[in-house]
């Protein structure tokens, strides 16, 4: 009897000792949380330069010199230049109130990897890490670094005395006088653009390089894996000479991808999704200059970086094996971005708009679905977006892009791991930002001065009304569509009829089928009084089914232009301005333009077809994957919604 019990204990005890093995080898990380900060595009407001004296231009205000761009400029930019400074910070003292301990950035922290700014951001991140013990990685953007290797640069919009531009350039003669230089130009090496050398050896202590509390460390060229690493391995492999690759025979490119365990269980992985492909004429495979931009981004990546993805599939493979949680992240959106509608845009604005260049190709969802990735988390695009592929051999993943903190609407991911493979992420708007207006009688000095030299293409000054900087990104939005989009992107014919139509007439229009023009329909009424009383009647009809009133559609096509790119930036946040009333009385108007034999585009006359097509774009903008709050299984894919 003795015997038998002490042999039963003895299995009992290996049982339960196994059964701690197991424990450890899959940590339980339910409620851990990552937080991705990407597109900061930070310049750094209160920098002071190394080589020379000039601060920027006095604000009575604050009694500060402040070194920041002209409100013009950046209301011609896709990005804000100056208020994000303000926003960054809100949006770290929202992650250190949460006590959110990991955060990803995931590329075009600076404005152009500029030494200014660069030492702003780590001067930035050093006081968050060690006030709340926040632990940052970062990849690269296209703009950190603009190229492989240092070079020169410069600006010409910074701000003034008197309101004038002021031309900061790092090497003399770069800036060519002429008539409309307004100041003496300022030279400073620290406005120049750093290559990767510069970039993560600055930033080396946020991902770029190994940390000894860190668990495990590597890049696509180490050797070793997490079951035989140590800290003096992956400081060897992590020297910059021994992170190159090929981008072509001849042409030796760094390559500061890496994937990091800051904590037991999760893998976050970095990767640099940046391919500087030389240039036909290129000459000196050191010179930037030789080689192309890289925003791109992974449809290069195919064709020249191939070793991303045998790596991506080897530490996909071992995070499997080892039973960790692993979350990618890069500057580079890895799904279309558009909802499935660059089709469309590209029959509609032409190939060259709306940086349909960018937009990645089928393949690149399918090759890293493939390789084992279930959920990315890119920039670049500045807009908030989810996208889903699913393979043939029954691989899904799932793309977040991460909003701007520098374009409407500013907001942040925060993603939360959850039990049974399931990870909740919401979006977390920075609406209300101490200090965004700290610039404005600044900016009146600039206008001031511009109303002196009649400027016929002058910003709105009542952006300097706005009271949140939700509401200044918002502002910023519809000064860059008067500004810049309504020359740049739209046809002629269109961008005519939509600034001049109103939604009822638009309501009426779309009920009428007519072989002419809907802008000749609207210039000869008494025409066609007949169709349209019809059409009019119908309308009433169809909105009464519907619970709309013909009252409802008071907005004009400017409104219906403006809360177009609204949705296209931010998704279904976008409902905040445009309200769901708003939003319904589009998609209804949107159906009745496309329903039936109106969608016969061949019939359709061309400002037809380009108002159906917009439509169909809108459409797709306003029907998708959830953007805002939602889970995945990364067991499926499967994205749901959380209310």
């Amino acid at each position: 009897m003795y015997s038998r019990f002490t042999f039963l204990n003895i299995c009992i005890f290996f049982i339960f000792f196994n059964i701690k093995i197991s424990a450890q080898k899959t940590p339980n990380l339910e409620g851990v949380q990552v937080a991705f900060l990407s597109d900061v595009h930070l310049q750094d407001l209160f920098g002071t330069f190394s080589d020379n004296d000039f601060k920027g231009v006095l604000n009575t205000k604050t009694r500060k010199y402040t070194l920041i761009r002209t409100m013009a400029s950046q209301l011609h930019s896709t990005r804000i230049f100056n208020e994000n400074y303000f926003a960054f910070i809100a949006a770290l003292e929202d992650i250190a109130k949460r006590k959110i301990k990991y955060v990803a950035l995931p590329g075009d922290y600076t404005d152009d990897g500029q030494p200014i700014h660069v030492r702003g951001l780590k001067k930035i991140l050093d006081q968050y890490q060690k006030k709340y013990n926040i632990e940052f990685f970062i990849t690269t953007g296209n703009h950190d670094p603009v190229g492989p290797f240092a070079q020169e640069s410069g600006k010409e919009d910074f701000l003034g005395k008197e309101g004038k531009s002021q031309p900061i350039f790092s090497k003399d003669g770069m800036y060519k006088p002429n008539m409309n230089i307004e100041q003496p130009v300022v030279i400073t090496a620290d406005i120049a653009k750093m290559g990767y050398l510069g970039i993560t050896d600055n930033l080396k202590n946020f991902g770029f390089y190994p940390n000894k509390k860190y668990k495990f460390w590597a890049t696509p060229f180490t050797t070793y894996n997490s079951q035989n690493y140590n800290y003096k391995k992956a400081v060897e492999g992590s020297l910059l000479k021994n992170r190159v690759y090929e981008v072509e025979p001849g042409y030796e490119v760094p390559d500061v991808s890496y994937v990091v365990e800051p904590i037991d269980g999760l893998w976050l992985m970095a990767i640099d999704g940046n391919v500087y492909i030389p240039k036909k004429n290129a000459a000196d495979p050191k010179d930037s200059k030789s080689y192309s931009e890289a925003s791109t981004g992974y449809n290069n990546v195919l064709s020249n970086k191939k070793h991303l993805i045998k790596w991506v599939q080897d530490i996909s493979a071992e995070a499997k094996l080892q039973g960790k949680t692993l979350v990618a992240f890069s500057h580079f959106p890895m799904i279309d971005f558009n909802d499935g509608a660059s089709a469309e845009i590209k029959e509609l604005l032409g190939p060259n708009k709306w940086q349909l260049n960018r937009v990645p190709v089928e393949e690149v969802a399918q090759v890293f679905a493939d390789a084992g990735l279930k959920i990315h988390f890119g920039g670049h695009m500045h807009i908030n977006d989810t996208g889903v592929r699913t393979t043939g051999k029954g691989n899904t993943l799932v793309n977040v892009q991460t909003p701007s903190l520098a374009a409407y609407i500013p907001a942040y991911k925060l993603l939360t791991i959850q039990k049974d493979n399931r990870i909740d992420i919401q979006t977390i708007t920075i609406n209300d930002v101490s200090g965004f207006d700290e610039l404005f009688d600044l900016y009146k000095m600039e206008y001031q001065f511009l109303q002196s030299q009649n400027d016929k293409d002058i910003w709105n000054i009542d952006i300097l009304k706005t009271k949140s900087y939700h509401d200044f990104t918002d502002f910023h939005l519809k000064e860059l569509v008067r500004l810049r989009f309504l020359k740049d992107d739209w046809p002629s014919a269109f961008k005519d009829f939509i600034l001049n139509v109103s939604a009822k007439d638009l309501l009426i229009l779309a009920n009428m089928n007519s072989d002419k023009d809907f802008d000749f329909i609207l210039k000869n009424k008494t025409q066609f009084q007949k169709e349209w009383n019809e059409a009019e009647a119908k309308s009433v009809e169809i909105l009464t089914q519907n619970n709309l009133k013909k009252e409802d559609f008071n907005w004009t096509g400017n409104d219906l232009l403006i809360d177009f790119y609204r949705f296209r930036s931010a998704d279904e946040l976008a409902l905040a301005d445009v309200g769901t009333q708003r939003a319904k009385e589009y998609k209804v108007l949107s159906n009745l333009f496309l329903e039936g034999s109106k969608s016969d585009f061949l019939k359709d006359t061309p400002l037809q077809k380009q108002i159906k097509l917009f439509f169909v774009i809108f459409n797709k903008f306003m029907h998708e994957v959830p953007a805002d709050h939602f889970s995945v299984d990364l067991k499926n894919g499967e994205v749901k919604s959380v209310e």
